[in-house]
């Protein structure tokens, strides 16, 4: 090696990093103590961002292209070294990449419950996790708030930073949602292109962007999933006795299918409570019992009639009644209760009554039952006769 080669190699011609990590944001090129040569190639690939820091301070930064490190290329440079005329030999300054294409596959969840209000279930506590994409939108920004010095800057660093920053925001965003719980999943896309924004801008003063957010799972505690889940079993079922009565052919033919042991012992039991289910799968279905009438509504206000003169006995057996009393219906009454609502003042001859067979709501003193059990009332005396005159 010559005199002149060993010369060239103290200076750096080419500016250049290629990336195989997949997980670096920053990355210092090695300069050590070798210059700069003025005239060098810089190379900037897509995804990439190439700042130059000069004695601490930010100085230029290149996009993606090749470009060479010329006076002229590097107004800030020449300013901050004061090259008023330009300048053939070589320079000292530190060259940052910084890597501005999509992280993918950041992992995000809530490490305690986030507690919220819900419409239908009160208080609840959910649990979220999730995936999202990270970007640097601007370099400088990246190295003045966060990478500093860091000759290698990886996602790791400032992952823990970015899931406590979702999470802060998550509680807020599923508020203003104002979505019932169960209705989350349906909506879980929505909120996180909210959350997506929101985080953009409380990101962007240090150079970040999200571009993607994904909620993959909102979950309730396991104590709640597993009465949600009852619920739903209790849903899905259905008709329970149909059920049951599935569930007791499938353990029948279970045991008889046992061969020796317990399932010959049992065969004749099998054998009468096979026959005994096909009996009621069979048998027609019996019907429910019939239900009490109901009475019709009372109306609002019915003409009292006049009490009948000799009412006819009451009889030894008679249906129960329903009585209207302050506008709301009572019964069914026996003839002892109708007997102490009549003591208490409270069923009189102008009360509405109905029982099964009448067609509407009457007077009870319209009813021969229930008259019978009012005291008799004599009617008014007859005025008295005028004085006869005497004769003459």
């Amino acid at each position: 090696m010559g005199l002149m080669d060993a010369i060239r190699g103290e200076f750096i011609d080419i500016i250049e990093f290629l990336d195989d990590s997949r997980d670096t944001l920053v990355w210092r090129f090695p300069r050590h103590d070798n210059e700069i040569k003025n005239g060098a190639q810089l190379v900037v690939r897509e995804g990439q961002q190439a700042v130059f820091v000069n004695e601490g301070q930010i100085a230029d930064v290149f996009g993606p292209g090749t470009h060479s490190v010329e006076t002229k290329n590097l107004p800030i440079l020449s300013t901050l070294k004061g090259w008023k005329y330009g300048f053939d030999s070589p320079f000292k300054a530190e060259v940052y990449f910084v890597g501005t294409r999509q992280y993918t596959d950041m992992k995000w969840g809530t490490q305690n419950p986030v507690t919220l209000r819900d419409a239908e279930f009160g208080m609840v506590r959910l649990r979220a996790f999730g995936t999202y994409a990270l970007r640097i939108t601007d370099g400088a920004k990246l190295l003045r708030e966060l990478v500093g010095t860091d000759p290698q800057f990886r996602t790791e660093e400032v992952s823990e930073f970015l899931r406590q920053s979702i999470v802060s925001q998550l509680g807020t965003a599923l508020a203003q949602a104002n979505v019932p719980m169960l209705d989350l999943a349906a909506n879980q896309q929505g909120i996180a292109d909210k959350l997506a924004l929101t985080l953009s801008e409380q990101l962007g003063s240090m150079g970040i962007e999200i571009p993607r957010f994904v909620i993959e799972n909102i979950s309730l505690p396991k104590e709640v999933e597993e009465v949600l889940d009852k619920r739903t079993s209790m849903g899905v079922l259905g008709n329970l006795d149909q059920y049951a009565k599935f569930q007791a052919a499938t353990a029948i033919g279970d045991a008889a299918n046992n061969p020796g042991g317990a399932g010959e012992g049992v065969g004749l039991g099998v054998g009468v409570a096979l026959g005994q289910q096909m009996a009621g799968a069979l048998a027609p279905q019996a019907q429910p019992p019939a239900q009490p009438a109901q009475p019709p509504a009372a109306p609002a206000a019915a003409p009292a009639t006049p009490a009948a003169a000799a009412p006819p006995p009451l009889p030894t057996t008679s249906s129960a009644f329903f009585v209207a009393i302050g506008g709301q219906q009572v019964g069914p009454l026996d003839r002892s209760e109708l007997q102490e609502r009549v003591a208490a003042g409270e069923l009189t001859p102008e009360t509405l009554v109905w029982r099964d067979g009448m067609d509407a709501w009457t007077p009870a003193s319209d009813v021969a039952e229930i008259r019978a059990l009012f005291p008799a009332t004599p009617p008014p005396l007859p005025p008295s006769a005028p004085p006869v005159p005497p004769t003459a």
